[in-house]
């Protein structure tokens, strides 16, 4: 896998690509350098590893190894690790855990209503340590950073049976839509925190259908090729794992650890977003 590197000249536009220590950004010095950037000569280089962001005329990197931090709107991905007075402690891979609100969710039957003391004594019914959950960060600490969860809608809660993929966050690429309901009967859940989950079909509040070989299969081929896609670089969208996942269609599941094999699977969908234009 061979990292891209665009340079953007007077009057060119930037996109989202990823930098390493002294690459150059773009040489045109209308655009303002912030986090992650510096000034150099005549253009503004990358000071640490990680993917260009642009906000209008504002320049930035964000780094890859670092924690996550979370921005109002980010579908994310967590696990339960404690159970606290009408509230839940979410680790999202963020510098504190998230707080998830009893009064934030909906209640089994899709009901959001004033939360009484039956509500509070039933809380590990809802969620208990362990569980994994998908929610909406609604608010962000000022003072301390802290992540604020909801669950006002039906598409979240928590999930069933499957796999969790931890990558960076920065290699999440931010869309409208992070659900995914895959065409080989797989569901991918892409969290703007870098937790990405990995199961069957399934809607809220009805029951899941036994797993069979085929779909273990299916679910164990998509975590193979996310892991291969996160460890060469490539960013994450439902596309590329579609595509990813058919280039793999010629190796055996467990061969899909192999690191040769890994390498071949990133290249050639990367190479093949490339031509897409995606």
């Amino acid at each position: 896998y061979q990292r891209r590197v665009r340079v953007a000249s007077q009057g060119e536009d930037l996109e989202q690509h990823i930098v390493t220590p002294g690459d150059v950004i773009t040489q045109n010095l209308d655009f303002m350098k912030s986090h992650g950037t510096a000034l150099s000569h005549d253009h503004i280089c990358a000071t640490v590893a990680g993917a260009v962001y642009k906000v209008d005329k504002l320049v930035s990197v964000k780094g890859v190894n670092v924690r996550y931090r979370g921005e109002i709107g980010d579908v994310v991905v967590g696990r339960i690790t404690e159970v606290q007075q009408k509230k839940w402690k979410v680790d999202c891979g963020s510098r504190l855990d998230c707080q998830l609100q009893l009064s934030s969710v909906y209640l089994p039957g899709n009901v959001l209503r004033r939360k009484t003391l039956n509500d509070e004594l039933m809380m590990r019914e809802y969620f208990t340590e362990g569980d994994l959950i998908c929610g909406e960060v609604s608010d962000v600490g000022n003072v301390d950073g802290m992540l604020k969860l909801h669950m006002r809608s039906n598409k979240y809660g928590k999930l069933p049976e499957g796999v969790l993929i931890k990558v960076p966050s920065v290699l999440i690429k931010r869309s409208k839509l992070h659900f995914h309901r895959l065409p080989c009967n797989a569901t991918v859940i892409l969290g703007n925190n870098g937790f990405v989950w990995v199961g069957p079909h399934f809607s809220p509040n009805q029951p899941i259908e036994p797993f069979t070989i085929t779909s273990r299969e299916t679910i164990a081929r998509l975590s193979n090729v996310i892991k291969a896609l996160a460890a060469y670089g490539v960013q994450l969208f439902d596309t590329i794992i579609l595509t990813a996942y058919d280039i793999s269609m010629k190796y055996k599941v467990k061969e899909l650890l192999n690191a040769e094999v890994m390498e071949h699977v990133a290249q050639e969908s990367y190479e093949h977003s490339l031509h897409q234009n995606l």
